[in-house]
C-alpha cells in the first residue's frame, strides 16, 4: 500500500484559500491544487497515474470531501 505524500504545513496552506460566495466564505482549493486535481483526474482515466499519483489524487480528493462537508455546514448555520 502507498501512502499518500503529505505536504509540508505551508505549502497546504498556500493551497487553501476562502472565497466570499453570497454573505459565506468558503473554503476552495486554489487555482493550482484545482488544476493538478483536473490533470491528475485525466491522467486517471486514461490509465496512466503512477501508485504515487493516485495517492495524491486520493489525498486530494479527501480534501475536496472535507471541505464539502465544512462549506455545507457554514452555508445551513445561521
Amino acid at each position: 500500500m502507498i501512502s499518500p505524500v503529505i505536504p509540508r504545513p505551508s505549502s497546504l496552506i498556500s493551497s487553501i484559500k476562502l472565497e466570499k460566495v453570497d454573505q459565506h466564505s468558503l473554503f476552495k482549493f486554489s487555482d493550482d491544487l484545482q488544476s493538478k486535481m483536473e490533470q491528475l483526474l485525466e491522467r486517471k482515466k486514461a490509465d496512466l497515474l503512477t501508485p504515487e499519483e493516485l495517492a495524491e489524487l486520493e489525498a486530494i480528493g479527501e480534501l475536496d470531501r472535507i471541505f464539502t462537508h465544512i462549506n455545507a455546514m457554514l452555508v445551513t448555520s445561521p
